[in-house]
């Protein structure tokens, strides 16, 4: 069995250069991003992985240096984890954070980020709709944070996803392997606009709308759109709709149509989440 491929960011980086600098010949360091640690071989050339992967100390200073981008060691060479997507014309790239990574679309921040890791974010999300259980339905892939988080409890995922640049990234993240792994989770690619109609009544006991931001996909946040979501949902279940922070001026007014039109839609009880970023509806 193939070893993964190494990815690094700028924190494992400047780890790797104050080892040496403090002349260490050897140190732990983790070559996936915070999953697990290695010992690895310091010297004037570089450093040494297990494996005999072999990197020079300019290309440890490039990774230190960027502090939105991760990096993937291939053949002694490293690459920046990003992607042109012809299909949206959006560049979306694999960003560092103090856990998890998060993925940046179109300059955009897929997770909270601020005094927040994108694994704490999720559960904050994820808690609105305990028990998590039945069938899910995730209507933003991404990394695959929420599917993975899901399928802990849920008997089947179904998780949508519109936007290539996305998937080759999460393929690239130490941190979404299982999102490829689980046999509970289904991955569907598409536009979840037009998607989620060709789904079957109540055929949903949680949904977790977690959409790009409003600027770049209004159509997720249309009655059209909630009348869809609210129809495959079961009886009895809940929709957690992630906005962002419900304090702040633009969140807040897109948090207020949105309030407006999951009534409509017919969600019975819809009410705040203030501490996840969003509202939870009831049917």
């Amino acid at each position: 069995m193939s070893q993964p491929p190494i990815v690094l960011a700028f924190m494992q980086a400047r780890e790797l250069r104050a080892a040496y600098k403090s002349g260490q010949e050897q140190t732990s360091i983790s070559p996936d991003l915070g999953l697990s640690h290695v010992t690895v071989e310091l010297s004037d050339s570089g450093v040494v992985f297990p494996g005999g992967v072999h990197l020079r100390w300019t290309q440890i200073e490039k990774i230190a240096a960027s502090e939105v981008n991760c990096f993937v060691v291939e053949e002694n060479e490293i690459r920046s984890i990003q992607y042109f997507s012809e299909d949206t014309n959006r560049m979306c790239s694999l960003m560092p954070t103090r856990g998890a990574p998060t993925m940046l679309i179109a300059g955009f921040t897929m997770h909270r980020i601020v005094d927040i890791d994108p694994m704490e974010d999720t559960r904050k999300k994820m808690a609105t709709l305990t028990p998590v259980v039945g069938r899910v339905l995730d209507t933003a892939t991404g990394l695959g944070y929420t599917a993975i988080a899901a399928a802990k409890s849920a008997e089947q995922v179904t998780t949508i996803e519109f936007d290539p640049g996305a998937q080759h990234i999460a393929r690239q993240n130490p941190w979404s392997h299982e999102l490829f792994d689980n046999p509970k989770i289904r991955q569907v690619m598409g536009d979840a606009y037009e998607v989620v109609p060709t789904f079957d009544d109540n055929s949903f006991d949680r949904i977790v709308h977690d959409p790009p931001v409003f600027s770049l996909a209004g159509q997720l946040y249309s009655a059209v759109f909630y009348r869809e979501l609210y129809r495959v949902l079961r009886k009895g279940g809940r929709l957690f709709h992630y906005i962002g922070n419900l304090e702040s001026k633009s969140s807040g007014t897109v948090a207020k149509g949105a309030f407006k039109r999951l009534q409509e839609a017919g969600f019975k009880r819809v009410i705040k989440r203030p501490e996840a970023f969003g509202i939870l509806a009831y049917k």
